[in-house]
């Protein structure tokens, strides 16, 4: 059985917290688009620990039925996109991060900085 997106979430986040992402926060996306419910930015201080942090999060929503993930950017690991259906996870190097600063594209003073 698919968790439901609090779970999703709760996954996601106790994933990347478990492999010390930085700077993580989450974002409400009901109101604002159809793509999903919510976001989660997360840096990893390198290409190495960017593709760790996705590789986990892939890892353990797939352990706990999450099928259907669609996975961007794990050649390179400067940016990688997880669309786990209701919840859209952007995992960066931070450079690449404050460059194309999602956060203040998306959050419009409804983020939750959770680390």
């Amino acid at each position: 059985m698919r968790p439901d997106a609090e779970e999703t979430l709760r996954l996601i986040l106790a994933a990347l917290d478990d492999l010390k992402a930085e700077d993580i926060i989450t974002i409400d996306l009901r109101g604002k688009t159809s793509i999903g419910d919510t976001m989660v930015v997360a840096s990893g201080r390198s290409n190495r620990q960017v593709g760790s942090l996705a590789d986990r999060v892939l890892d353990d929503l797939a352990a706990a039925g999450v099928r259907g993930v669609r996975v961007e950017g794990m050649p390179h690991c400067d940016w990688v996109l997880i669309d786990a259906g209701d919840i859209i996870v952007h995992v960066f190097r931070p450079e690449v991060r404050a460059f194309y600063n999602l956060e203040k594209m998306w959050a419009g003073g409804r983020s939750r900085r959770t680390s």
